[in-house]
């Protein structure tokens, strides 16, 4: 298991991270407008399949490269909290619009929508990106890495699963919310700032 602390920062992090509008929310929002939560959910199960893949391919790349050069640990930590706060400045100069389709899927099938859930997790290059920056400087080399793994991915299965289903369920009356004023945009810069500070930590840390 990862330290407390670590865990502390990243549980919030990575929370504020999933519930900010994206790829994956925007999905789970249209769907549950137009074919309702219980179908969705199909979705939801394909998108959280495909996050923990993305993320256990990530750590177990990135885990091999540190116990064959162990000198590339402190690289990756830097490259990891440099790339950080880079989506931090730019979710911070994110104009904060969101598109949402109309397309109607009603006809869609389970197997569909599972598929393109979990699709559009693994075909997402930016989900790459971030697990690969993200999760390896939370994974102490000294410890085994299945637990921290364990523990990491669970916290992001259950941020990402809690994400989806209040983007679900909220429907038309989250979609007006986003919609008015600049609240994806104060949504951003609380996530920008977290990344952004989080980046720091870990190449300073």
């Amino acid at each position: 298991m990862p330290d407390i602390a670590l865990l502390a920062v990243f549980l919030p992090t990575f929370f504020f991270v999933s519930i900010t509008p994206g790829m994956c929310m925007t999905l789970a929002m249209t769907l549950g407008m137009s074919i309702g939560v219980r179908r969705t959910l199909w979705m939801m199960g394909g998108e959280l399949i495909g996050v923990a893949i993305v993320a256990i391919a990530a750590v177990m790349g990135v885990a091999s490269i540190m116990l064959n050069y162990p000198q590339a640990f402190s690289i990756i930590k830097y490259a990891g909290g440099a790339y950080l706060g880079y989506i931090g400045i730019q979710m911070w100069l994110s104009k904060g619009k969101m598109t949402i389709t109309n397309e109607q899927q009603t006809q869609v099938s389970r197997i569909s929508l599972f598929n393109q859930g979990l699709m559009t997790a693994i075909s997402n290059p930016k989900g790459w990106a971030f697990m690969v920056s993200l999760l390896p400087p939370f994974i102490s080399p000294d410890k085994a890495v299945a637990p921290q793994l364990f523990w990491l991915l669970s916290i992001i299965l259950v941020s990402e699963a809690v994400a989806m289903l209040a983007y679900a369920s909220g429907g038309k009356s989250l979609r007006v919310f986003l919609s008015k004023g600049d609240n994806i945009k104060l949504m951003n810069r609380i996530a920008g700032s977290l990344m952004i500070g989080v980046g720091f930590w870990l190449a300073l840390g």
